[in-house]
């Protein structure tokens, strides 16, 4: 069972012997730190309004009003989503879920809902960490639950591609590609609790650290339902027609259309790999490492670096210069050659290879990580402010970015009465720069945690701006990124962007405040956005 008011499933929550180790944990290294535990409250004790609007009869039999259904579309998963939940603030939520069965029936909820003037936000599994699907306006709205448009309709292996149905999950995509022995090789962190069609609206980044960093990668074409008619691209290999019909509808969040399949290109299962975790001194020789790493051609599967903080808490590794988490695979030829001069590379700039005949801080990094999202849970239930962010930048920038961020974030910390650490991981790396990824761990009051973190996301995500660094690498926009992506867009594309909404949804009823301004003007001058 889901849970409604945080990350998975209820089973797999941090509970007993766990919860208790990582508690003490925390209070080892935050010994100011309340670490006292809350309860979520029960759906019956909510003050969750009635549905305000109700589905004519030819669409009845798609809607939900239940009130789990409800609170479990509401909102996404990020820190301030579960803290607000377990302190019984529900806000507003859809009025009804929709699940629609087949494309036809997403167009039939697009044409009641741009007649009644009804918002409509697409949902695929819910995992957003920033707010891409929470209804945070007045007026009546509907969340559309695609995760019925779940089959792979066609498999051309000759073209090694398949045409996917948007609403299907990651595992079970996977399990309907195994028996091909293809897959899409798309592995967010969500990977468990997200969508083919919540990957493409929202540009996700999945397994690979270098090269196919992007769902971008994998699309041959897409299929979108929007307010004015359908839209479907060629499958090509490659196309110079003009602008990208798919380019335009990745990343749109839910803003222009409705995504209902794809097709996509598909790889042969890996059948070798090989990696090592690489220890520094240095961490600046350790930035080096990875750049090189980046620009070698080697082009690793695998190629996060943590920072030292990093290191410690979530691989257990007490290394002065951090850990290099490395890893290649080939359904072609065996990797070991290229592992063994990505390491000889690493020993160049100081780096200390691990043996792979124990368990290393790969694999204790790896088990974390799978875990982080429950972890994070627990500690947000026990009063801690728990939250990550992300950018991308050059590497001749990253240096002073890093120190920025760090220096902003201990003052924010300070300034809201956090003590905390931050730390920095490396998820994806190009030849010209690095996505960092930076999480934060500070001792919060009950009550006021959400207040804090928002204090210090403003202060990280104007160093963001101010470094010219992206406010986001793949977490996407929603509503708590747009006024960072307002700075960041120039001011043309922003009318552009605004003129495409204008046309595809002259009733602006999709996912109203993602990437734009709930009705705002067309912008005007040179810089900034709406």
């Amino acid at each position: 069972m889901r849970s409604w008011w945080g990350w998975g499933n209820l089973r797999d929550a941090v509970a007993g012997a766990e919860r208790a180790a990582l508690v003490e944990r925390v209070a080892a290294l935050l010994p100011g730190a309340e670490l006292l535990d809350h309860e979520p409250p029960a759906i019956g004790d909510l003050d969750l309004r009635p549905p305000r609007i109700a589905a004519p009869p030819s669409l009845a039999a798609l809607c939900s009003d239940d009130p789990s259904d409800r609170l479990g579309h509401a909102r996404g998963k990020a820190f301030r989503d579960v803290v607000r939940n377990l302190l019984g603030d529900v806000g507003e939520v859809p009025d009804l879920v929709l699940r629609p069965r087949t494309e036809r029936d997403v167009v039939d909820v697009l044409d009641w809902c741009t007649g009644a003037g009804i918002a409509v936000i697409p949902y695929g599994g819910g995992s957003s960490v920033v707010g891409g699907v929470e209804p945070r306006f007045a007026g009546p709205a509907i969340s559309l639950d695609l995760g019925r448009l779940a089959d792979v309709l066609d498999i051309d292996a000759t073209a090694r591609a398949a045409r996917i149905q948007a609403g299907v999950y990651g595992p079970a995509l996977e399990d309907r590609l195994r028996p091909h022995g293809l897959t899409l090789r798309h592995f967010p962190q969500s990977f468990e609790f997200s969508t083919l069609g919540g990957w493409l609206a929202t540009r996700a980044g999945g397994h690979y650290a270098t090269v196919l960093t992007h769902i971008d990668d994998l699309v041959e074409s897409l299929r979108v339902v929007t307010p004015v008619g359908v839209s479907e691209s060629l499958r090509l290999p490659g196309s110079g027609a003009g602008p990208s019909h798919d380019r335009l509808f990745l990343g749109s969040e839910g803003t222009l259309g409705v995504i209902t399949e794809a097709w996509m290109r598909l790889q042969e299962r890996p059948r070798w790999r090989a990696g090592a975790s690489v220890l520094f001194d240095d961490y600046d020789d350790a930035v080096a490492a990875t750049r090189a790493l980046a620009q070698s051609g080697l082009n690793p599967a695998n190629c996060r670096l943590l920072d030292p903080m990093e290191a410690l808490l979530n691989a257990g590794t007490d290394a002065p210069g951090g850990v290099l988490v490395l890893g290649f695979e080939s359904a072609d030829h065996p990797v070991d050659a290229s592992l063994e001069r990505a390491l000889e590379l690493c020993r160049d700039h100081g780096g200390d290879p691990q043996p792979r005949s124990k368990r290393d801080a790969s694999d204790t990094w790896r088990t974390a990580f799978l875990r982080m999202p429950y972890q994070r849970d627990a500690l947000a239930a026990h009063g801690m402010i728990v939250e990550t962010f992300e950018t991308a930048c050059t590497w001749s920038a990253f240096p002073a970015l890093r120190a920025a961020v760090l220096s902003t974030a201990q003052q924010a910390m300070r300034a809201v009465g956090a003590e905390g650490v931050v730390t920095c991981r490396f998820t994806h790396v190009y030849p010209d720069g690095p996505a960092p990824y930076f999480g934060v761990y500070a001792s919060g009051r009950w009550g006021s945690t959400v207040t804090q973190w928002d204090e210090i996301k403003t202060a990280v995500s104007d160093v963001l701006s101010a470094h010219n660094a992206t406010i986001t690498h793949h977490h996407a926009v929603g509503r708590d990124h747009r006024p960072w992506y307002d700075r960041q867009r120039p001011a043309p594309f922003a009318a552009a962007l605004h003129a495409v909404k204008s046309t595809l949804d002259p009733s602006a009823i999709l996912n109203p405040g993602v990437l734009l301004a709930p009705d705002a003007a067309p912008p005007t001058g040179t810089n900034g956005g709406l």
